[in-house]
């Protein structure tokens, strides 16, 4: 590796980093306090906002997937969808429900594996409490994965909730295999690096620290690629921490017999239709994404004749990285922020007071 002089300097500068912290990533997350109707185990937060900033228009809540870390809104700082919007002067809550709590519910679901308790206790009580707290205005939901899921489902149970608009990230809703296989060419292209150490890592087992050292190595002095892999790892890791059974069964009843792909589902005895949702809704996929494909988030065009604006988009990226990799900046981000201020333009740019967090 033949690095230019600028370059030289930048990779002593990182490994000055990693030997003194042993990290680059700057892993802090974004500051926010618990608001009426949350706590800390299970709840919802608003984000702080920057020095002088006051906050205007309908506010954001960002939707987790259940049974997976809140954090993937806020991964790191400087690619943070959190900090994005935070900083980009909107009113921002999360709901950030304790891993352990998902878990217990999703044991004892039954049939829907706890999907009952996120459609219609736990997402509607954290839109009202973020209404109440933004002076009635309605509430913008931002989900990625099956947290865009739940966001499509609740709306569609409860066309009454204070909802302005949904985002709905790599959220997919048609599972079905694809009918035909895909028809590879007679000479295949020769596989990038990259894609040699993850099928060498799959195939023998080999862990990623062995890996790691090679990587950090090659890109020594990109410190955005370095910060990039810390976050993602750290992120992977906890998510491999307290999934399993609890996922397993979320996903199940929300995709069994792919009850979605025909317009909905029944939960607790009772049937959601997607076609009563009646807000906008913004689709966006992931062209490299392998767990929610194009293909399997492009029905909802067709699956919401109740909303007054259905807008799809195609992002580059993976699973993840659609929501925060480093080129979600200019693809996921930017279409996300063409939305919200749509909706600030539909609502109001009214100003919100600055208030103490009230917890209970």
């Amino acid at each position: 590796m033949i690095l230019s002089p600028r370059g030289a300097r930048d990779a002593a500068a990182n490994a000055v980093q990693l030997a003194r912290h042993g990290r680059i990533a700057d892993l802090r997350p974004m500051p926010a306090d618990p608001v009426e109707g949350g706590g800390d185990r299970c709840g919802v937060r608003r984000y702080r906002p920057p020095e002088g900033v006051v906050p205007a228009g309908p506010p954001v809540l960002f939707v987790p997937p259940p049974a997976a870390p809140a954090r993937c809104y806020d991964l790191r700082r400087g690619c943070s969808l959190a900090e994005h919007v935070v900083r980009a002067g909107r009113r921002s809550y999360l709901l950030d429900r304790d891993p352990a709590d998902s878990a217990r519910s999703a044991g004892r679901g039954g049939r829907d594996g706890g999907l009952r308790e996120w459609v219609r206790d736990l997402l509607p009580g954290a839109i009202r409490a973020v209404s109440r707290d933004a002076g009635g205005q309605p509430v913008q939901l931002v989900g990625w994965s099956l947290g865009g899921v739940v966001a499509l489902l609740a709306a569609a149970d409860d066309p009454a909730l204070p909802i302005a608009s949904v985002a709905a990230i790599a959220a997919p809703v048609d599972v079905r295999p694809p009918r035909s296989p895909v028809r590879l060419p007679v000479r295949l292209p020769a596989p990038r690096p990259g894609a040699v150490l993850e099928r060498l890592r799959r195939a023998t087992g080999i862990d990623r620290v062995l890996l790691r050292p090679y990587r950090t190595l090659t890109h020594l002095d990109n410190a955005d690629f370095l910060a990039q892999i810390e976050a993602v790892e750290q992120f992977t890791g906890t998510v491999t921490g307290f999934t399993g059974n609890a996922a397993r069964r979320i996903q199940r009843a929300i995709f069994q017999d792919n009850a979605l792909a025909a317009g909905g589902l029944e939960i607790d005895g009772r049937r959601v239709e997607l076609r009563r949702i009646g807000v906008p809704v913004l689709a966006i996929a992931g062209r490299g994404d392998a767990v929610a494909p194009v293909r399997s988030v492009l029905p909802l065009i067709r699956l919401l004749p109740g909303a007054p604006k259905v807008r799809f988009e195609v992002a580059s990226g993976g699973h993840l990285d659609v929501l925060t990799g480093r080129s979600a900046r200019a693809t996921t981000w930017a279409y996300l922020d063409r939305w919200l201020d749509e909706g600030t333009v539909r609502h109001g740019i009214r100003r919100q007071r600055r208030g103490p967090a009230v917890t209970v």
